[in-house]
């Protein structure tokens, strides 16, 4: 492992001013470690079996808890913000929703290759740091877990990572590194106290206690990751949702401070905006793949999309 020890005093700030340049939002700096605590509730949700269909969170779990068996040598955990609170919103005029982070393309690709410049913007101060690994939402990492550790925000009742000054409509990625850099750890305190809004405002009651989601009952989780029938006893419930949904989002107080992203490829596209609820109902493959190519939607499918458009039509 290459010792910081040698390297400039400065670097963590150089880091920073370059993730920022490359569009992200904020970055924090954790020693890599065992999470013991989030382990225990990870452990606690998976046997309550909120984790619905989504088989993959019960795979790899010891490296889901120590990224340091996920890559070996890891001493570092850098992790990065990406806002996508758009400037503009899909009209609710005549029309079905879709969750705001699926209005442009597949942030997955897009966070990659930022956090790959970045990497390579490292390396220059560094040398190659053989073994450094770049992540977004694609790997046995605890996302929300590290990104509260390095100071980038709580989770809040919804279970979203809330910065207390942008609000929680982010996306989280990380740099694995085998460097020891200083740790910006600055643990935020939970600042929901008394609040419930999100939990009094999921219609299907997923969020079944303060930091407790029942996948099984989320519209988001419903309408990507849940691949048969949906049930008809939550269908008055939905609202219109046909990918993810954003309510308990939407009603959290401290996304009064969210601020545009400056995301060019996180844009709606004009195909997009002119789509009305005639026009989903009538939706063909050949068009989905026109409205969606690069985009997260295409997790669903078209079969799965038109699942969910039919699932909202009024009887």
């Amino acid at each position: 492992m290459i010792n910081a020890d040698n390297l400039q005093e400065n670097l963590i700030a150089l880091i920073k001013d370059e993730a920022l340049r490359l569009g992200f939002d904020d970055l924090g700096v954790s020693k890599a470690q065992q999470l013991p605590e989030d382990a225990r509730l990870m452990e606690d949700w998976l046997q309550k079996g909120f984790q619905g269909e989504m088989s993959y969170l019960e795979r790899n779990r010891e490296k889901r808890y120590d990224p340091r068996l996920l890559v070996e040598e890891t001493a570092t955990v850098l992790t990065v913000l990406q806002n996508y609170y758009p400037n503009e919103k899909l009209s609710e005029n005549d029309n079905y929703k879709i969750s705001k982070y699926a209005y442009g393309k597949d942030y997955h690709k897009l966070i990659r290759k930022k956090l790959q410049q970045l990497l390579n913007f490292i390396e220059r101060h560094t040398g190659k740091l053989e073994g450094a690994r770049a992540f977004t939402d694609s790997a046995p990492v605890l996302d929300r877990a590290w990104a509260q550790k390095s100071g980038l925000g709580f989770i809040g009742k919804n279970t979203c990572l809330i910065h207390p000054r942008k609000g929680s409509f982010f996306f989280i990625g990380h740099l694995l590194l085998p460097i020891g850099l200083e740790a910006t750890e600055n643990e935020i305190t939970d600042y929901c106290g008394t609040c419930r809004r999100c939990l009094d405002a999921c219609p299907t009651g997923a969020l079944v206690d303060a930091h407790q989601l029942d996948a099984r009952k989320c519209i988001s989780y419903l309408t990507i990751e849940h691949k048969t029938e949906l049930p008809d006893a939550l269908k008055p419930k939905f609202e219109g949702w046909i990918f993810g949904c954003d309510i308990c989002q939407d009603v959290c107080p401290w996304n009064r401070f969210s601020k545009p992203h400056q995301e060019p490829g996180f844009l709606l596209s004009e195909q997009l905006k002119k789509m009305r609820k005639k026009d989903w109902d009538e939706l063909d493959e050949k068009t989905f793949y026109e409205l969606f190519a690069g985009s997260a939607v295409t997790r669903a499918g078209f079969n799965g999309l038109k699942r969910n458009i039919n699932f909202n039509k009024k009887e």
